[in-house]
């Protein structure tokens, strides 16, 4: 578990991170999101020990991680895919850290395996497209089968197979009860891949919950009824916070009534339904409206004299 307590970094007198407190629960897939320059690698910088937080703590299942005996068998942590010697081939590389850190040689076999490296194992990394070298540093993180992996943009360069294996992969990581931690930007895949989110912008938590508790905070679901009886069916679809809207004559918008509902409702009251399909925000529209007033760096419209 990762549990972030009033986390706060200052450089000089701009303050990246502010009073940030989450937690990260084990058993589900984690996504970390933010605008550009909003705080997110610093905290994931002081979660791994590379900063030293102002005030306030993080820590991994209580312990910071300076604290951690042999860290690596705890936390697995790729921040940056290309941070290898490019001269080094992929096993010289993971086998340079699994003998450092007393892991056997049979380790660096086997998460090679995993990560598909293994025919290209002998290779310089310096030739790496930036796809293999996403695999590269998942594997490092995986080296010593850690309960924690902290991945930033793992899915960066990845190509649809690889985007799949990712998922399936974190995935059933996360069901043999490890903590699974990881940024993105890309907002679809994290809304296929990510059960929890947390979302900060300016250094300040914005939004925490499960990608449906999210969504549904900015905008509940809607469910769009198609029905030649629509008159009748809006009557009877009334109730407390129960918001039915007619489009024409045969089309209902309704809130605060699942499409069950609906769909039992009309069945009992002998209406026919021939459309019934629940309607909610993606993921990237809700982020867009979450973080619309934390953004520091955008792309502003501006109006051009004719």
């Amino acid at each position: 578990m990762i549990v972030s307590e009033h986390l706060t970094k200052r450089y000089g007198d701009k303050t990246a991170v502010k009073d940030l407190s989450f937690t990260v629960r084990p058993g589900a897939v984690t996504g970390f999101l933010g605008p550009n320059g909003s705080g997110k690698s610093t905290t994931m910088r002081m979660l791994v020990g590379l900063d030293r937080p102002t005030s306030g703590t993080i820590t991994l299942g209580g312990k910071v991680y300076s604290a951690l005996p042999d860290p690596m068998r705890h936390v697995g942590v790729m921040l940056d895919a290309r941070a290898v010697h490019p001269g080094r081939s992929a096993s010289h590389h993971l086998l340079s850290i699994a003998q450092t850190h007393g892991f056997p040689k049979q380790r660096v076999n086997d998460v090679l395996e995993m990560v598909g490296l293994a025919s290209v194992a002998r290779k310089r990394t310096g030739g790496y497209s930036l796809g293999m070298s996403q695999r590269l540093g998942i594997a490092t993180a995986l080296l010593g089968d850690p309960d924690v992996l902290v991945l930033d943009e793992p899915v960066n360069g990845l190509d649809p197979d690889g985007v799949l294996w990712l998922r399936e992969t974190l995935s059933a990581l996360a069901r043999e009860g490890r903590t699974v931690f990881l940024s993105s930007h890309l907002m679809s895949e994290l809304s296929l891949i990510a059960e929890d989110l947390i979302v900060i912008g300016q250094g300040r938590l914005l939004a925490a919950g499960s990608v449906d508790e999210i969504v549904s905070s900015v905008a509940p679901d809607t469910t769009r009824v198609v029905s030649d009886d629509a008159e009748a069916l809006a009557v009877v679809l009334q109730g407390t916070n129960v918001s039915v809207t007619s489009i024409d004559g045969e089309t209902l918008l309704v809130q605060g009534r699942s499409a069950r509902e609906i769909g039992a409702i009309a069945a009992a009251e002998r209406i026919t339904l021939y459309e019934l399909a629940t309607e909610r925000l993606s993921l990237e529209e809700a982020f867009m409206q979450i973080t619309r007033d934390a953004v520091d760096y955008g792309i502003h419209q501006q109006e051009v004299a004719a």
